[in-house]
């Protein structure tokens, strides 16, 4: 059996995460994850089976969005042979085969009403009937399901039943999307970079970096990685901002620094004349850096005036000095 996974994380709120996880994994509390998709969900949920009291036993994970719902009461449940024409044998379900173990639902909020009933009962009785059965066979399994949209409003819009939700939501863990946690980036490009290129060391131009950093991620984690395994099959030693796809290398250097600083509010480090500060200290300098030092040209650029241009020059700069003494 395979010891415990590790998430890769420096972000706070993830280790608080990791932390909650570790106090509740030997309980059989149902979980409910939440997060968009491409989160890691279904790594968090199989996090928490490893380090659990179940993690000798199975792990069962089952994405709902893609079982046909005629399928879905046979594949979870099972079926005797002779239960429907094409039953021409028994056959037990997932949560039969889970026994012991854990299950993880992704997607349960594509289930289907009558689904979700069936669901119900096998989480009051702790038992399951197969399909054409008549016989309840006990299921002891630690339910973990994950849901890419709020369970709330599919309940407001009687699409989602009330109690069910309340029986699979024991403990809510809300996994922050990519664009929350950016000073992960570093760290999860690094591996992907490591898992799909084990043999050779590529390196991560600077402004490549920062494009991967200011990037919204819509895929979440499973973009980021999806893009590093492409982009490592064609680079050389060096991964250059020419070589993302245009959706990262076209992102204006403003628009990249306004974001980078947008971090520092976030973070809670600094003030608001701080973030003012830190915006026009570096969009002064990627000016100044792209003008090759003309100062005019630079100031042309970010449409100041040369005397209000090297006004703002003079305080940064000797503001910076004072910093490094």
């Amino acid at each position: 059996m395979r010891g415990p996974l590790s998430i890769i994380t420096c972000n706070e709120k993830m280790k608080a995460i990791i932390d909650s996880i570790k106090q509740m994994a030997d309980s059989n509390s149902s979980v409910m994850l939440i997060g968009e998709t491409g989160t890691g969900k279904e790594i968090f949920a199989e996090y928490i089976h490893r380090i659990s009291n179940r993690s000798q036993n199975s792990f069962i994970r089952i994405g709902l969005s893609a079982m046909p719902s005629d399928l879905m009461a046979s594949e979870l449940f099972g079926h005797e042979q002779g239960s429907f024409t094409s039953a021409s044998r028994l056959k037990k379900g997932l949560f039969e085969v889970a026994h012991h173990g854990s299950i993880f639902l992704d997607d349960i909020d594509d289930v289907p009403l009558d689904i979700q009933a069936k669901l119900l009962r096998v989480l009051e009785s702790r038992e399951i009937m197969r399909v054409g059965g008549t016989k309840a066979i006990e299921v002891d399994i630690r339910l973990i399901s994950a849901s890419k949209v709020d369970l709330k409003e599919l309940i407001r819009r009687n699409m989602f039943r009330e109690d069910l939700f309340y029986r699979i939501n024991v403990v809510p863990i809300e996994i922050p999307p990519l664009r929350e946690r950016r000073d992960d980036i570093p760290l999860l490009t690094e591996h992907f970079l490591k898992l799909f290129s084990p043999d050779r060391h590529i390196d991560l131009s600077p402004e490549a970096l920062v494009a991967l950093i200011n990037y919204s991620w819509p895929g979440n984690v499973r973009e980021l990685r999806n893009i590093i395994q492409r982009v490592s099959l064609f680079c050389g030693k060096r991964i250059d901002l020419q070589d993302l796809p245009p959706e990262l290398s076209k992102i204006s250097p403003i628009v990249q620094i306004v974001d980078a600083c947008k971090m520092c509010f976030l973070d809670g480090k600094y003030d608001f004349n701080q973030i003012v500060s830190c915006v026009e200290s570096n969009l002064i300098k990627n000016a100044l850096k792209k003008s090759g030092g003309n100062q005019s040209e630079a100031a042309k650029t970010l449409g100041l005036s040369l005397s209000t241009f090297r006004d703002k020059m003079r305080k940064h700069l000797f503001s910076a000095a004072c910093k490094e003494k």
